[in-house]
């Protein structure tokens, strides 16, 4: 992945046609002072780990698998966030992992965990380093290593009874379908990140995919996990459902690292469809819009896709990334659905849901707008890359509410982004779609675009802090499928209260007690005395 940015290079491209204007006479955009340095030009902190430090790992997983180079420990540095690109782009390297390791087997992990353990050294785990909150940067450390489980990337086996597929946690999500598809099948997991993003990474961060009103999330897809941890191993799953007591795969699903390193991940897969169709519906409204989705998630015919754009995303046309600046072709909000199955069942859905949609105001837009979107679905993050040369800022936030919270949830967010950015000098355009629905709710994922200012990463960390606010106090979640990190900790321990901290804690210190599982991340500390 590119060191200062998102993805392959090859597939960056200029902004489109129109897009320079409209952020110079909007948002008042100028043109980025200096373009990133060379990546041979950032220079890193000699790594603070001993000789003796990196033989005992090297014994562990064979001298050419720690590597503690510059480029290197540059390219594992933080996550993908704006901040953590602004900050790379600076050279601002003071995060970089004093060693990357690069274990081979679940016995390997184990292994590393316990040296790691004795010495004293923090262990991140790293995937795909496709995280936006923080998850890759530990607090309060002396030392730490990068475990980039790359080597362990292999499709392990398929049950085509049970259809389930055991998979290792370093294999990535195209490599994952292409494997699974070869014998017929899909995960069906699609999140925007998902070219880079991997297994384990999907499990660790509770992932969303943006077929996930068709297939679930990637949590309702996980039947079963193996996590190493400095204590030992764990093995979980012993059936898809129990009643054997609190499933302990639910505290591993979305524990980024903090109570173990997934090893193996067992999911439910299901035979690809024959049949995939994309369509595009417009409302007159956000509020109407919400409410025909809400009536397709409750009652159906429920599409595989199904997410609605407010209107200052349609206007921009932000589902469309090559259009951006072109100007939409009427108002109201774009709905995009996507049907998959037999091409019986596909038609069966799209005349229901049609049916629901024409009585709740929509109008149908035909198969143009949603084949847009699914063709450029995983644009977006190279958008931003193109935003940030250009000189705006660009970034997301994404929470969720039941279906009762989500209209004060949308306008209190709304107001806490445009409010603080503004007070900032950098008037944002904030954007927001429902991205994923539910019987009882649905998430709502913002895009926020502005002149960068005098120092963004300062901008951003108010804004940021006021709309996180406003989330808790709307009733939200602080976060639907990025996860918790170092950034969203404080509001998760505001979500989960004073005793579901300390029970969080006393799970870590059992199964860490030596504390070295990337630490700051996930767990809220202890208050002082």
């Amino acid at each position: 992945m590119l060191w200062s940015g998102w993805g392959d290079p090859a597939k960056a491209a200029p902004l489109p046609e129109g897009t320079a204007g409209l952020l110079r006479d909007l948002l008042g955009v100028r043109p980025a002072a200096a373009a990133p340095p060379a990546l041979r030009a950032l220079k890193v902190a000699d790594p603070r780990l001993s000789g003796a430090d990196l033989t005992a790992l090297a014994a562990v997983v064979g001298d050419g698998n720690v590597r503690a180079d510059a480029e290197s420990r540059v390219r594992h540095t933080r996550g993908k966030s704006t901040p953590d690109l602004l900050r790379i782009r600076a050279g601002e390297t003071s995060d970089a992992p004093d060693a990357v390791v690069l274990p081979g087997s679940h016995e390997e992990v184990l292994a590393v965990l316990g040296e790691c353990a004795a010495r004293r050294i923090a262990v991140v785990p790293f995937g795909g380093g496709t995280s936006v909150v923080g998850g890759l940067e530990p607090e309060g450390v002396d030392a730490f290593i990068a475990l980039d489980l790359r080597r362990m990337d292999r499709l392990v086996e398929i049950d085509e009874v049970s259809r389930t597929a055991v998979l290792q946690p370093g294999l990535r999500a195209p490599a994952a379908e292409a494997l699974l598809a070869e014998r017929g099948y899909t995960l069906g997991h699609f999140p925007q990140s998902f070219e880079w993003a991997t297994i384990g990474g999907f499990a660790a961060a509770r992932s969303s995919g943006q077929a996930s009103a068709g297939y679930g999330r990637f949590d309702d897809m996980v039947v079963g996990l193996t996590v190493a941890t400095p204590e030992g191993a764990l093995d979980l799953g012993r059936a898809p459902k129990s009643a054997a007591g609190p499933d302990l795969r639910q505290f591993v699903l979305g524990s980024e690292g903090a109570l173990g390193v997934i090893t193996s991940v067992t999911v439910r897969i299901r035979p690809v469809p024959q049949a995939r169709e994309y369509e595009g519906w417009r409302f007159a409204s956000f509020d109407a819009g919400a409410a025909a989705l809400r009536g397709l998630a409750q009652d159906g015919p429920l599409p595989t896709v199904l997410r609605l754009s407010d209107e200052a995303e349609t206007m921009v046309g932000l589902a469309d990334p090559a259009a951006i600046g072109e100007g939409a072709s009427s108002a109201g909000c774009l709905a995009v659905l996507g049907f998959e199955g037999t091409p019986a069942d596909v038609a069966a859905r799209r005349a229901g849901a049609a049916e629901v949609l024409r009585d709740a105001g929509g109008e149908p837009l035909g198969a143009g707008p949603g084949e847009k979107w699914e063709h450029g679905r995983f644009n977006a993050p190279y958008l931003r890359d193109s935003l940030l040369d250009a000189g705006a800022f660009a970034e997301t936030l994404e929470t969720a509410a039941f279906w009762s919270d989500v209209p004060k949830l949308y306008e209190a967010v709304r107001t806490a982004l445009t409010g603080t950015l503004s007070e900032a000098g950098t008037p944002p355009l904030v954007m927001c779609h429902i991205s994923h629905v539910y019987p009882s709710g649905a998430s709502l994922y913002f895009t926020v675009v502005s002149a960068q200012g005098e120092d963004p990463v300062e901008h951003w960390a108010r804004a940021k802090h006021a709309a996180s606010d406003a989330i808790v106090d709307a009733g939200g979640t602080i976060s639907h499928h990025h996860g918790v990190g170092t950034d969203h900790r404080d509001w998760y321990a505001r979500e989960i209260g004073p005793l579901g901290a300390a029970v969080l804690r006393a799970v870590k210190e059992r199964v860490d007690p030596a504390g070295v599982l990337n630490p700051g991340v996930l767990v809220p500390p202890a208050p002082e005395a």
